[in-house]
């Protein structure tokens, strides 16, 4: 029964592992295709119809690409579509979403602190904020700001500096702002899945049946691929936050969250721009830096130990208290007060740590008991706490760690 927690962390490693997979691949064919896009060029020779050709060169071999605004006069036998890319990020990510922040909810998802809901609640919030984004964007797509993208790109900036906001009012710093990733990627596979496949499949299935597409379904696919474009980078440090406590544990990390998209748009900005002169703004670095360094000092300058102390007052939950009252449960407090606290605490005594690494308090009895299958991966089945070159953590200590989470699982 014990081995249920190895197991368990096995396969959230594995749908992790599957999302970082299946993203790589989304990213990747994304970022080509705007770049290409961009470096298309004009010839007088391409076939009606056409808008433009490229010329690489890769692995030894040359590619010829002619892009066509509509669609060429006949269909090709043989179309590859690019879906499967966005389809199984999205899937992945919402079973790690689930995995992590549903399941493990009591621990990751809600901060009590700052609202009282019961973990169906914050389930419920959880998943109805992802839905109601994407139908709220659509909204404004399908309106006459279309026709503004500056101003369409200016609302949704807007929106996700308000949603950065709401969910850092429920949420504890880590599921903010994966929330907050999560809602923006929501919209980018929502793109794909309800607007350009759609819209592409119309465009195929006028030319089969000898009718000349519309021209407008070429042009809603590009604005909804713009929008995934810029969108991109963000939810990448979103997705990379929870593994540091400066961004998703601080005062001000929505507004670090908010920032973090403005980056985005520099610096695809400087790409996108490069593709399609050879010459980059190099401006935009400029700004990326001074964004940084904005939100490096707004990680820092107004640190309190607040979350500190209501991680303390926050009561334990029926399922940590059975870990407190454990059998063996003092000789593993004892092991990790001893090997662990001197880092994992409000107040660090390590010499250039200033606050506990991931935000993982282990000081008080309470803290033990909240963190207790993390301990035993961490520090149990596994040598990766503490660091072998600060604490040579004797096996006796271990053992004694392991024995208390088998014991406390064994007794469910």
């Amino acid at each position: 029964m014990y081995d249920f927690i190895a197991i368990w962390d096995w396969i959230g490693f594995s749908v992790r592992w599957l999302h970082v997979i299946t993203a790589m691949a989304w990213i990747g064919a994304s970022f080509y295709f705007i770049a290409l896009d961009l470096m298309l060029q004009p010839n007088a020779a391409l076939p009606d119809g056409a808008s433009g050709e490229e010329w690489e060169v890769h692995g030894g071999g040359f590619y010829h690409t002619v892009k066509y605004m509509v669609a060429p006069a006949r269909m090709p036998e043989h179309l590859t579509w690019h879906k499967w890319q966005s389809y199984s990020t999205w899937l992945s990510g919402a079973a790690l979403l689930m995995i992590i922040y549903w399941v493990g909810g009591e621990l990751y998802l809600l901060d009590p602190s700052k609202v009282d809901l019961a973990l169906w609640q914050g389930i419920l919030i959880s998943a109805g904020s992802l839905t109601i984004g994407w139908l709220a964007y659509d909204a404004m797509c399908k309106s006459s700001l279309s026709d503004q993208p500056t101003l369409l790109m200016l609302l949704l900036f807007v929106i996700l500096v308000v949603m950065s906001w709401g969910y850092h009012q429920i949420f504890t710093g880590r599921a903010a702002l994966l929330h907050l990733g999560a809602f923006t990627a929501t919209i980018m596979t929502a793109n794909v899945f309800f607007q350009i496949m759609p819209n592409q499949r119309i465009v195929v299935a006028d030319l089969k049946a000898g009718r000349t597409p519309d021209a407008k379904y070429g042009k809603i696919a590009k604005v909804r691929s713009t929008h995934n474009n810029y969108l991109t980078l963000p939810v990448v440090f979103l997705m990379l936050s929870n593994h540091y406590p400066l961004a998703f544990a601080t005062e001000y990390a929505w507004i670090i969250a908010s920032l973090i998209f403005l980056t985005g748009v520099t610096i695809r900005h400087y790409f996108n721009t490069m593709h399609k002169t050879g010459k980059g703004p190099h401006w935009t670095w400029a700004v990326t830096v001074l964004l940084m360094v904005l939100i490096a000092w707004l990680s820092v300058a107004p640190m309190t130990n607040a979350p500190y102390e209501e991680a303390a007052a926050r009561p334990l939950t029926p399922y940590e208290e059975h870990f407190a009252s454990a059998e063996g449960f003092d000789a593993a407090y004892s092991a990790v007060l001893g090997n662990c606290s001197m880092c994992h605490a409000r107040e660090p005594s390590w010499a250039g740590i200033r606050w506990a690494p991931k935000n993982v308090l282990l000081e008080t009895e309470g803290d033990v008991a909240r963190h207790a299958e993390q301990i035993y991966l961490q520090a149990g089945l596994s040598h990766a706490m503490p660091p072998p070159n600060a604490i040579q953590m004797d096996d006796a200590a271990r053992a004694d760690i392991v024995a208390w989470v088998r014991a406390a699982r064994a007794s469910d």
